[in-house]
């Protein structure tokens, strides 16, 4: 069936599927995953599934799925409260260095990237003693410890994670730090991750446990990531008490990096500015309770952004494309959603085995980045065309911003 903003996708024997997709091409693997989930008792009206959507865990990428009674830990992933944070500044272009080199090596040094990143010159942190002064790492982590306290009481082993020592830092993979600029050449900066480690075992942990009931009681599942945690249960109640707090470690996380950037910006930069001329700080990968069509739900974005009439949300390219601040039309069909970026068109694995070096030279032409073999994967081309997206889901934001970057720190 056809729409003008969107197709509809019927499910023998589940909830039918609304897709903001219109030019945007759609792997078959990842619309069997939405027949999938779409074929769960517990789907409220319908999924829907944004321009961006692509093979994922379970249940794809770049989809928006309300659940009534139930929770699929999965689909909320183990990047639990990923998303996005930007910030405009009274600086300009001509602001800017030359040569932007020093002010990339600046960041990378204020904010810890890549794997299994150092605790920041602490000694005896855990103990609270410290050889500096506390940080916006401490001031944050004092106002997450206690509920984090509760949780681990209820799951212990989350107490042995990396938790506070992950705070304030940005991961590896996708996440990235960038210095922007805007239609009007105002600098900008922006942050991608979420919540790290502590997030990771969260999620694993409940994934796990919702795939243990499904086997105690025998239920079959088209797939097992579709496990999932009916509510009344402990396991539900300490899940969804345990994805709130990674949600706030998360949006924390990214607090505490953007002040961190801005000092580092400062000290290559001697021209006085102000920053959070206007901000925005959205998940992307997160699960939270909404009323939609009349009654309260569980509303999980996996890969999707919120976008109520009038909510700004951030909308990213990959690393030498556009990115897009966006203000939501509130979209009633979308349960208020619009994409998370320009979502892949291959793996990791395949991009590798398609580009080089040089094709990543070329594509980040003009970026102060990274450009060897291990960023290969992050490649433009890997990902779809932006602006094809952008199209596909005009029904539901408009643009405000559109914003370049010039320096792409990667994790």
């Amino acid at each position: 069936m056809k729409h003008e903003e969107y197709d509809v996708l019927n499910v023998e024997g589940g909830s039918h599927i609304k897709m903001w997709t219109k030019g945007v091409p759609v792997e078959t693997e990842a619309k069997q995953q939405l027949a999938n989930t779409a074929k769960m008792p517990f789907i409220y009206k319908h999924l829907a599934v944004m321009p961006d959507v692509h093979v994922g865990k379970g249940s794809t990428i770049g989809s928006v799925i309300p659940t009534l009674g139930a929770v699929i830990p999965a689909a909320v992933g183990v990047d639990i409260g990923c998303g996005m944070m930007a910030a405009k500044t009274t600086l300009n272009a001509s602001d800017l260095p030359d040569n932007l080199g020093p002010l990339r090596s600046a960041i990378e040094k204020a904010v810890p990237h890549g794997m299994s990143p150092k605790t920041r010159g602490f000694k005896g942190r855990d103990k609270g003693s410290w050889d500096t002064p506390p940080t916006p790492v401490d001031a944050a982590w004092a106002q997450l410890k206690d509920e984090f306290d509760v949780v681990c009481l209820k799951t212990p082993k989350l107490k042995n994670t990396n938790n506070y020592r992950h705070l304030g830092t940005l991961g590896s993979g996708n996440h990235f730090i960038e210095v922007c600029l805007d239609e009007a050449n105002a600098v900008w900066f922006m942050l991608h991750s979420g919540s790290r480690g502590v997030g990771n075992a969260i999620g694993s942990h409940f994934i796990e446990l919702a795939k243990q009931d499904m086997r105690t009681h025998f239920i079959n599942l088209p797939d097992q990531d579709l496990a999932y945690l009916p509510e009344g249960t402990q396991h539900y109640d300490d899940y969804i008490e345990a994805v709130g707090w990674a949600q706030k470690f998360a949006r924390m996380n990214r607090e505490v990096m953007m002040q961190n950037l801005i000092a580092a910006v400062r000290t290559v930069i001697s021209k006085p500015f102000e920053t959070h001329v206007e901000a925005v700080n959205c998940h992307h990968n997160y699960v939270q309770k909404e009323h939609h069509f009349g009654k309260d739900v569980l509303v999980t974005r996996k890969g999707a952004v919120s976008a109520r009439a009038g909510e700004l949300g951030i909308i990213p390219g990959s690393m030498g494309a556009k990115s897009f601040i966006v203000r939501g039309k509130g979209n009633a069909d979308s349960f208020n959603s619009c994409s998370h970026g320009a979502g892949r068109t291959m793996s990791r694995t395949e991009a590798k085995k398609r580009f080089t070096i040089d094709d990543q030279i070329k594509a980040t032409q003009g970026v102060e980045c990274r450009k060897d073999a291990n960023v290969i994967d992050e490649i433009p081309m890997a990902y779809k065309d932006i602006d094809a997206v952008m199209q596909a889901q005009h029904a539901l934001v408009e643009v405000v911003h559109t914003l370049k970057q010039v320096v792409c720190v990667k994790g």
